[in-house]
């Protein structure tokens, strides 16, 4: 299998790509946009298993994350969603596959492909919504109904840290954890690829905490009040939704997506919380394969 790194100057700054088998296969390329906003591509890794049979599968690390150019000492209004999705454009472009392609968003990735399939690019033919919020405000408030589920004494640690800003402290790190066990990752110890980026964001924390906030249920940036449901409607390519049984993007999260995108289906994985493509890797990668082979066939024009 073919594989290739390398990186897209992106104005002042690079982002780094890496291809998986080769652009010239006659199935659609697939693009993978990691979460965070924050994470590296390390944890959705596994979507490379995709490349297979003649499609080439892209990953890269998104700004300030990664192997991707780090800005640490931008202004917070540096930071937007306008900035990422310049970012794919770049990218799509520099790779020369901006007239037939695929979409894969895990998360925020999800949202930030959201926002770009509502804008009808010309070669986007297919889109994979992977365990994503369409309303910022509905996902927080299922996380606090998630977490009230907690002990109490850890939903009290929660509370008491998030008064002060203590979210360093080792108490509030374990019941965030503990959080993160059931609802994000049910697979613990946490594999290498998903630990990877964990530590990568630890070490640079910049996108997440600007956009997102200190955790996934505390969300204080401006992402706080982001919604896609109202545009929903202008998505016109082939949509396939994934989501897991455990996963904090509940159904009640994703569910304006199946009431308001026209074309598209869901995938409810029983055993999976949030990262499906590492809880169930095999039948996720199945359902995501035949999905897009269904979508190979969709013209250039």
């Amino acid at each position: 299998m073919d594989v290739t790194e390398g990186y897209a100057p992106f104005g002042e700054w690079r982002t780094w790509y890496r291809i998986t088998g080769s652009l010239k296969g006659g199935r659609l390329p697939l693009v993978v946009a990691h979460g965070g906003p924050g994470c590296t591509h390390d944890y959705v890794d596994s979507f490379r298993d995709l490349a297979v049979d003649g499609r080439a599968v892209i990953h890269y690390d998104q700004i300030g994350n990664g192997r991707s150019s780090h800005r640490p000492d931008a202004p917070a209004d540096f930071w937007t969603v306008e900035l990422f999705l310049a970012e794919l454009d770049n990218l799509l472009n520099h790779l020369g596959i901006a007239g037939r392609y695929a979409l894969l968003g895990q998360s925020w990735g999800g949202m930030l492909g959201a926002e770009h399939a509502v804008r009808r690019p010309r070669g986007l033919k297919a889109f994979v919504i992977a365990n994503s919020p369409s309303s910022m405000k509905v996902w927080v408030e299922e996380a606090l109904r998630l977490r009230r589920d907690l002990p109490q004494e850890m939903q009290e640690t929660l509370a008491r840290h998030e008064a002060t800003g203590d979210y360093g402290h080792p108490d509030y790190l374990a019941a965030t954890q503990a959080f993160y066990a059931r609802h994000v990752c049910r697979i613990q110890p946490m594999p290498p690829e998903v630990r990877r980026t964990f530590d990568q964001m630890d070490a640079d924390p910049t996108v997440y905490r600007t956009m997102n906030g200190p955790t996934e249920f505390h969300v204080i940036g401006p992402l706080k009040d982001w919604s896609i449901v109202d545009r929903l409607p202008l998505i016109e390519v082939p949509c396939l939704l994934i989501s897991g049984a455990f996963d904090e993007a509940t159904p009640l999260v994703v569910k304006p997506y199946l009431d308001f995108v026209p074309d598209i289906r869901w995938h409810l994985f029983e055993h999976s919380s949030h990262m499906p493509h590492v809880e169930e890797r095999a039948a996720c990668m199945k359902v995501v394969g035949d999905f897009l082979a269904t979508c190979d066939g969709i013209a250039t024009t």
